[in-house]
C-alpha cells in the first residue's frame, strides 16, 4: 500500500455537492512508545523508533489517550511547546505542561482515558497550543515502572471555523 503525507487540515463536507453544509475537521490517530515510564522524558513514536519524538502538529486538539500495553502504576502524559521549528532555525523548548493530557491515569491495559473521563489533563479536549508544535512528554509518577505504548486520538483546529472555502 502506498503511503501518502500532507501539511494540510483534513476538512469534509460529506459530499455536499451544494455547499451549504459546515466541513467538519478530521480525527487522527497516531502511536506512541514510553520505554520507561518511571523516568520523565519526551514520548517515542514506537519502541523501534524509541529516538524519534513523538511532535503534534500546531493546533492539535487531543480527544482521547489509548493504552494498549503497559507497566505497572501511573502515568502523566503532557507536552512542551516547540519554538522556531524549521529549516535554518534552532528549535527552543517552551514551558512543559507535564499532565496536560493524562493526570495520574491508571496504566492498566485498553484503558481509554477521554474528555471528562478518570485520568484525564486539563489539556484533553482543548487546542494544546495553537502556534507551536508540541513534543509529547511523559513524568515520573511515584511507583510506576515499565514500558507504555498506545495510542492518541486527535484533530487539527480548523482556523475558519467549517467555513466552506473552496
Amino acid at each position: 500500500m502506498a503511503l501518502a503525507t500532507t501539511s494540510s487540515i483534513w476538512r469534509s463536507t460529506g459530499g455536499d455537492t451544494t455547499r451549504t453544509a459546515t466541513a467538519g475537521s478530521m480525527e487522527m490517530m497516531v502511536p506512541f512508545y514510553i520505554a520507561n515510564v518511571a523516568a520523565t522524558s519526551n514520548v517515542a513514536v514506537s519502541s523501534t523508533l524509541s529516538t524519534t519524538a513523538l511532535i503534534l502538529p500546531a493546533g492539535a486538539t487531543v480527544l482521547a489517550v489509548n493504552i494498549t500495553s503497559t507497566g505497572t502504576g501511573a502515568i502523566d502524559l503532557g507536552f512542551t511547546p516547540l519554538v522556531g521549528v524549521g529549516a535554518g532555525q534552532t528549535t527552543t523548548l517552551g514551558t512543559n505542561v507535564p499532565q496536560a493530557f493524562l493526570a495520574n491515569a491508571s496504566t492498566a491495559t485498553r484503558v481509554a482515558v477521554q474528555i471528562g473521563g478518570t485520568g484525564a489533563g486539563a489539556s484533553i479536549g482543548n487546542v494544546a497550543n495553537a502556534t507551536n508544535l508540541v513534543v509529547v512528554t511523559s513524568k515520573a509518577n511515584g511507583s510506576s515502572s515499565g514500558s507504555v505504548t498506545g495510542s492518541i486520538r486527535f484533530y487539527v483546529a480548523d482556523p475558519s471555523f467549517g467555513e466552506e472555502n473552496v
